[in-house]
This record gives C-alpha cells, structure tokens and sequence, in this order.
C-alpha cells in the first residue's frame, strides 16, 4: 500500500479557505451559562451535609451517633413483626367444611390447642428485643434436666412439652408470665401464619427431591436412567462442584410457613382452631400459629383481644360452672 501524502493548504479547496461571515461567528457563552467543569477523584464532590445516609432515620442530612443503634434497627424493622404472640397447636388432619347455603366445599386444616401458657417475656432493655415464650403441653419431672426445672419454677409453670418464642413489635405486647392462651386468642375471620416442620422424606434421589427429568431409557444407556449426571465441569468452572448444586440427599424435615391461612372456625371448648387450606408437616406435628405479618390493620379493625385470662380468672370460671345445676340435675334441684 502506497504511503499517504501529506496534507498541505494548496490542497485544500478554495471553499474552505473563505473567511467565516460575521453574522455566523459563534458567540462568547456568558460565565453562568458555563458548564460546571468537575475534576474526577475518589473522593465525592458533593459537600459532606447533602450527601444521604441510609443509616439516620431522624435528619437524613446530618450524621447521627445513635443511627447505628439496636434501637434504630429495630425500629426499621418493626413492620416485619406482628402486633400480638401466638401460640403452640398440634396438627390433628385434614376436614372439610361445607356451606349449608351454597354448598361450597371448604378444605380446613384442624389444630389443638394444649395448656399454652407464657413462662417468660424478653424486653428490649435487658435482651435486645421483644418477644413472648409460650410453652405447650405438660411434660413430666423427671424428664426435664435440672436447668429446666428451676426455669418453670420461677415462672411458676408446670414443664412443658415444647417452648417457643414468638417476637413481638413493642413492650405494649409483652403478657404476663403466667397466662394462659386458648383458640379464644384468635377470631373466626382473621388471617394467620402457620409454621412447622415439612414431612421427612429421608435421603431421596434427584428425581425425586429435584424434579429431575432423569437420563434416556434406552439407546445405549446401561443402569443410569435415574442419575444424577454430570455434578460440575473440568478446569473452566474451577474443577470442583460448586456450592448449592441439586444432588441426592434428605428430604423434607425442614421449616416451612404458610401465610394468611383464614381462621374458620373457634371451639374455645374443646380448644380447636380450623383455618383454611393445609398446614405443612404430618399428624400431630407441631404448628406455630401467629396474626399474619403482612396483614397489621386486623389487629385494630378486628379488635383483636391483647390481653388473656389470666390462671385465676380461669379456676374461677370452671368452680363457677361446676356449682351450676344444668339439666336434670336443676329439676332435682328445684324439687
């Protein structure tokens, strides 16, 4: 290729050379019109009061020394967490429940309630949050560790089966230790989350846990139809399996919750709740009910109940109701 010749004004044509007219010469730019020239550096070249700090809740143009605070993280998070406790229930099965009007079958999942009682509370000055123990069920002595015994002796409780802190959003929702929680706790009508352990499946292989299509039936393909296959590649992805790969191994057994379950129907009585749709887990398992997190307004606008009976109210009522005559025994009474 031949070298290029180099430019000169005797090449240039004699249009180019003319001088520009007046009227199209550019004009000086007045000073506040300029742009702002910015010399690039690390450092920001906003001031230090108008840049934002995603830490201070009270002037976001000012640094504050309590921004970084426990108080101030649980006050950003204080709409993740319910208004009231739950409670502790025992999956009895699955029912239906029928309309007598429309005839609309309801599937329902039934849940019972036993001795759910507060053995102790957690208060953000001395724990660092909010939160109600509930203990269910009754548990014999000699089956608790020393420990344990003396942390139901200074709440004055029996043992427990299970214990279970449910936290809470203030120090307005805290209950007294001692006091019991029935299905009464909850309205028909409200929404709630269930959560519990899912079934156990044991060790289970990728089709199964995975939903793995599985490898050909045929051409060729000896004794692998349900492998697995290939669990990484050679030297470009590292020469390792890489963390989180779906492979065999335990199934199920793990905790899963299920949002705004409706409670259908309260038996005070014989202390059952039934809400709607299923609860994971298999019979008798037990199931942590609460008020649905993503539903805060039906703690006012359903006037839920935020205090319980307390343990002597409760003796009271039941010496009350056994002194009463009722049926046959009120005619016998009277005669």
């Amino acid at each position: 290729m031949p070298p290029r010749p180099p430019l000169t004004w005797s090449s240039l044509p004699a249009l180019a050379l003319r001088p520009v007219p007046a009227s199209l010469a550019l004009r000086p730019v007045p000073t506040s019109l300029a742009p702002h020239t910015q010399t690039r550096g690390i450092r920001s070249i906003l001031p230090v009061d108008l840049r934002l700090s995603r830490w201070d809740q009270d002037n976001p143009h000012a640094k504050s020394p309590t921004a970084l605070s426990t108080d101030k993280a649980l006050e950003r998070k204080s709409y993740t967490l319910p208004h009231r406790t739950g409670v502790i229930a025992r999956k009895k099965g699955m029912t239906a429940i029928y309309d007598p009007e429309t005839g609309v079958r309801t599937p329902c999942t039934v849940l019972q309630l036993d001795r759910n009682q507060v053995v102790a509370v957690k208060t953000r000055k001395k724990h660092g949050y909010c939160a109600v123990q509930v203990g269910f069920g009754w548990r014999k002595p000699q089956n608790c560790t020393r420990p344990e015994l003396g942390h139901y002796a200074k709440a004055r409780v029996a043992p427990k089966e299970e214990l279970h802190e449910f936290k809470v959003r203030n120090e307005e929702a805290l209950l007294p230790v001692g006091a019991l929680l029935g299905p009464s706790w909850f309205k028909e009508g409200q929404f709630v989350d269930t959560k519990s352990n899912t079934k156990g499946h044991g060790f289970t292989g990728g089709m199964k846990r995975h939903g793995f299509s599985g490898q050909p039936a045929s051409h060729g393909n000896s004794l692998t139809h349900r492998a697995m296959g290939s669990a990484g590649g050679s030297q470009g992805s590292g020469s390792r399996v890489h963390p989180g790969k779906k492979m065999a191994g335990r199934m199920g057994n793990e905790s899963h919750t299920i949002q705004n379950l409706k409670v259908l129907k309260v038996d005070e009585e014989n202390g059952i709740i039934v809400v709607n749709g299923c609860v994971s887990g298999p019979k008798n398992c037990l199931v942590n009910i609460q008020d649905a997190k993503k539903k805060p307004w039906q703690a006012t606008d359903l006037g839920l109940p935020t205090r319980p009976l307390s343990l002597e109210t409760v003796v009271e009522e039941a010496v009350v109701a056994a002194a009463e005559p009722v049926g046959d025994a009120e005619v016998v009474a009277a005669a």
